[in-house]
């Protein structure tokens, strides 16, 4: 039996948003350990304003170093597309939730049945970072259809025509780019990041999420002084798979939040 679907992308962000509230969204790889869920539902407990979550794939396109290693943990362990959402749709976190995956996994589940296969599991988003806009339609267009939206990616080296065309078909919040390049943690706060949000959220009404390379509480503060808001990955992923388990994510993720409160 389904539970009730989790708030809906698009309007709790612009909600979040028009209420002056910055907009965080950490990432954690679905199935990478035994205590996945539990994180989710610490991490909405914690602050998180959606929560994305990770099919792990063998051939990531996107991914860096440390979501590579959480998706093998999950391979490891027996994870499938089919046993994440079923683990989703069990429980209620209390805010969106948004699957990142590749399209080698939705055409081989098929548009229709891999958009209702997320909205039944509680799912209101997705990010198919290797689908270009060029053929995003008939995948956009049943995602639409199940009422989940479809996240899309702006990048620094975006031109501004083409990003224009990105902003139109995304829905939900613009995911973008901070830094060329897989996703990682970082010492330093790349310029672009600062830069191509402030492009962007002069493209859209849209709410403008940076990420990839999003490192730590200041990083954020400063990233949210420009965009409305950050999906941190990497960061948390690591301090996961290094044993630090619900506590040290909440605890990550919890700093975040005061810092761009404070902010």
């Amino acid at each position: 039996m389904t539970i009730a679907a989790a708030p809906d992308l698009a309007t709790t962000l612009a909600d979040h948003r028009a209420h002056g509230r910055k907009l965080l969204v950490p990432y954690v790889t679905g199935g990478m350990d035994d205590q996945w869920l539990v994180t989710v539902e610490a991490l909405a407990g914690a602050g998180a304003d959606a929560i994305e979550i990770g099919l792990p794939f063998s051939d990531p396109m996107i991914d860096g170093p440390t979501v590579q290693a959480a998706s093998l943990a999950a391979l490891e362990r027996g994870t499938t597309p089919a046993g994440v959402l079923a683990d989703l749709g069990r429980i209620s976190p209390g805010v969106p939730l948004v699957v990142m995956t590749y399209y080698n996994l939705v055409i081989r589940t098929g548009h229709r049945r891999m958009a209702s296969s997320l909205a039944a599991s509680g799912v209101t988003g997705a990010i198919v970072p290797d689908l270009p806009l060029e053929e995003v339609g008939p995948w956009a267009d049943a995602a639409d259809a199940a009422g989940v939206a479809t996240v899309l990616l702006v990048a620094p080296s975006t031109p501004d025509e083409r990003m224009a065309a990105i902003v139109e078909r995304c829905r939900g919040f613009v995911y973008t780019v901070g830094r060329m390049g897989v996703t990682g943690e970082q010492r330093q706060l790349a310029g672009t990041a600062l830069d191509v949000a402030a492009r962007v959220k002069a493209a859209t009404s849209l709410p403008v999420c940076v990420g990839i390379g999003i490192s730590d509480a200041d990083q954020a503060r400063q990233v949210c002084e420009v965009a409305d808001g950050v999906i941190v990955g990497s960061a948390l992923v690591r301090r996961l798979l290094e044993g630090g388990g619900v506590e040290a994510a909440v605890d990550f993720i919890g700093g975040i939040r005061r810092a761009i409160d404070a902010g």
